[in-house]
C-alpha cells in the first residue's frame, strides 16, 4: 500500500542571526523559493507545504504557487512546527525540508524516506554529509554528526567529534536539514520533555538519542550550505551562479 507522504517547509518570519531569512534574495527569488522547488520536484511527495507564522512570508510562498499552512509563533523548533501540520493535514510520513536549505536537490532529500513503515509506527531519520572543508569541522555553527554501524545517530556536537586520538583516517559528517518523521515520531516529540542535552546543544534529535529512541542518520553524499547569516547568502548564491542552478 502506498504511503501519503507530504513534504513541509518551515519558514519562521523571526531570526535572531538574520531576521525574515526564508525571504532573502538569491538570485532574484527568496530563498524559500528554491528550497520549494527543489521538495515540488520529490516525485513521491503528495503534497508541499510552506508552514509560516509570518503573513509576509504566507503572501510571498502564495505568489510563486506554495500551498501555505498558518502554524504558531510559539513553536520553539521547527520539528514542534511539523508536529502542528500533522494535526491539520493527515499522512503516513512528513518531510520535513529546513527553508535555509537552498542548495539540496530532489535527488538528495528522498534519501531520508524508507521503504516501509515500521509495525510500531514510530521512525525518523535525518541526512547529514560529508564536510568538504576541514575548516568546517572546527566551526560551531557546524553540527557533527556520529552514528554507529547501522547509521542509528549516537551524539551530535558542535564541537568536532570523534576525537581523533586513535585513527586520523576518518571522515567528519555534518548535520543537513531534511527529515523523515510518522505519527508516531512527532507524537513522541511533541508528548517528552527537552533533556539537559537537547538544551545545551540545541538539536532536536536529541529528544529521541537522550530517551534512547532510534534516529537514524543517512549519509546523502550531497552539496549543502546553509543560510544562517547575510555572509552564507552569497556563498550560496555564487555557488548557484557557478552550477547554473538559478
Amino acid at each position: 500500500m502506498k504511503m501519503k507522504i507530504i513534504g513541509m517547509i518551515p519558514a519562521r518570519g523571526g531570526s535572531t542571526r538574520f531576521n525574515n531569512k526564508p525571504l532573502a534574495d538569491i538570485c532574484g527569488k527568496p530563498m524559500v523559493y528554491w528550497v520549494w522547488k527543489h521538495s515540488k520536484e520529490v516525485s513521491c511527495f503528495d503534497e508541499v507545504y510552506v508552514a509560516t507564522d509570518s503573513d509576509e512570508i504566507k503572501n510571498v510562498a502564495e505568489g510563486f504557487g506554495a500551498k501555505v499552512i498558518m502554524t504558531s509563533s510559539n513553536c520553539e523548533t521547527a520539528t514542534e512546527r511539523l508536529y502542528e501540520v500533522s494535526k491539520k493535514i493527515q499522512a503516513d510520513l512528513y518531510v520535513m525540508v529546513n527553508g535555509d536549505e537552498p542548495l539540496v536537490l530532489a535527488d538528495d532529500i528522498v534519501k531520508c524516506i524508507p521503504e516501509c513503515i515500521p509495525e510500531d509506527g514510530f521512525y525518523v531519520s535525518n541526512l547529514m554529509t560529508d564536510f568538504s572543508n576541514p575548516v568546517e569541522v572546527v566551526d560551531p555553527t557546524n553540527l557533527k554528526i556520529v552514528t554507529n554501524k547501522d547509521g542509528v545517530c549516537l551524539f551530535i556536537s558542535r564541537a568536532p567529534i570523534p576525537f581523533p586520538k586513535g585513527e586520523m583516517n576518518y571522515a567528519y559528517q555534518k548535520f543537513v536539514g531534511v527529515g523523515a518523521f510518522t505519527n508516531g515520531a512527532l507524537e513522541y516529540y511533541h508528548n517528552t520533555p527537552r533533556g539537559p542535552i537537547e538544551k545545551i546543544e540545541e538539536n532536536d534529535s536529541f529528544r529521541f538519542i537522550e530517551n534512547r529512541k532510534d534516529c537514524y542518520y543517512i549519509n546523502a553524499h550531497c552539496k549543502t550550505l546553509s543560510v544562517d547569516t547575510p555572509k552564507d547568502r552569497v556563498q550560496v548564491e555564487r555557488y548557484m551562479k557557478e552550477h547554473d542552478m538559478a
